[in-house]
């Protein structure tokens, strides 16, 4: 028998998920099967790699000697995928991405215009959701990766930033604010807001500038709680209230007049939008191809 990624792969999955159960769930495979692989491994090495009990597995002397060399290759794979993605010009399959609201809605769709152009043999789903949810998705093997709005913490997600975003102060045309020549921040928080959700994004960024500038989030006039960033337009354009929305999502409604994006002094709600997918999966080529597109181009452009 010789030595294959495919069980190195499996048993990476094994020693990072603690449990054959879980690691098949992962792998999209069976527990037998997963279990034949692992065993198959361990003959081939002469050695026991897995010290099995009723309640859990813990890795042998000799599997934690393996297990770096698993990772390598891992890696390795994953470094051939990136690198010869952009041969791929005839690469067929389907792209399954999650995204979360502000990216879904208004920027996402102007990326995957030119992609779609560069790789039309490559089908498009994607799934639009808060960071939170989609966190999960990803943990719970729904979603191979998505792009989301704000940094998170998390040991088994790979997390890389894919391209800068300013939030910015968002008023109805007729606002007291608009007519201002010099703004503060503490003129700003006087008034209605209307913000996202909580686990969003763009809330989690907002509340974490304003704390850095010295503010409460907890002192804002929350007049609403929307879950869009289209509904936030929407009522922003009605005169409800203001908010900090993402430049890129409101271009259109100011060229139109509808609101107006207005700068405040000092203070700046510059972000990162991220690409984050779990350590331990490979994704597929369609996935690896999108990702380095992103990279790769001048993002901006297309804004």
């Amino acid at each position: 028998m010789a030595l294959n990624f495919h069980q190195l792969h499996i048993f990476h999955t094994v020693a990072d998920r603690g449990s054959f159960s879980a690691a098949a769930q992962t792998l999209y495979m069976t527990q037998p099967a997963v279990t034949m692989q692992i065993q198959s491994l361990e003959e081939y090495f002469g050695t026991k790699l897995f010290m099995r009990s009723t309640k859990k597995i813990e890795l042998t002397e000799a599997g934690k000697v393996l297990l770096p060399y698993a990772k390598k290759s891992i890696d390795l794979i994953r470094e051939t995928d990136m690198v010869m993605s952009s041969f791929t010009k005839q690469l067929k399959g389907r792209l399954q991405l999650g995204a979360s609201l502000t990216i879904g809605e208004s920027i996402l769709p102007r990326w995957l215009g030119p992609f779609g152009k560069e790789f039309p043999h490559i089908g498009i789903s994607m799934k639009v959701m808060n960071t939170t949810h989609l966190i999960e998705e990803i943990e719970n093997h729904q979603l191979n990766f998505a792009i989301i709005e704000a940094p998170i913490q998390h040991p088994d997600m790979h997390i890389e930033a894919v391209m800068e975003d300013e939030l910015v102060l968002v008023v109805p045309s007729d606002h007291p604010l608009a007519d201002l020549e010099r703004l503060q921040l503490e003129d700003v928080l006087q008034y209605p807001f209307i913000l996202r959700e909580q686990g969003s994004g763009t809330r989690q960024v907002m509340e974490d500038k304003l704390i850095a500038n010295g503010f409460d989030p907890m002192q804002l006039k929350i007049v609403m709680e929307l879950g869009s960033t289209g509904a936030i337009k929407s009522a922003v354009e009605a005169g409800l209230g203001i908010s900090f929305l993402s430049i890129s999502s409101v271009k259109h409604e100011v060229a139109l007049g509808l609101i107006k994006t207005l700068p405040i002094e000092n203070v700046t709600f510059k972000r990162q939008f991220y690409s984050v997918y779990l350590k331990s999966s490979l994704l597929p080529i369609s996935a690896v191809t999108f990702l380095n597109f992103l990279r790769e181009r001048d993002l901006s452009q297309w804004l």
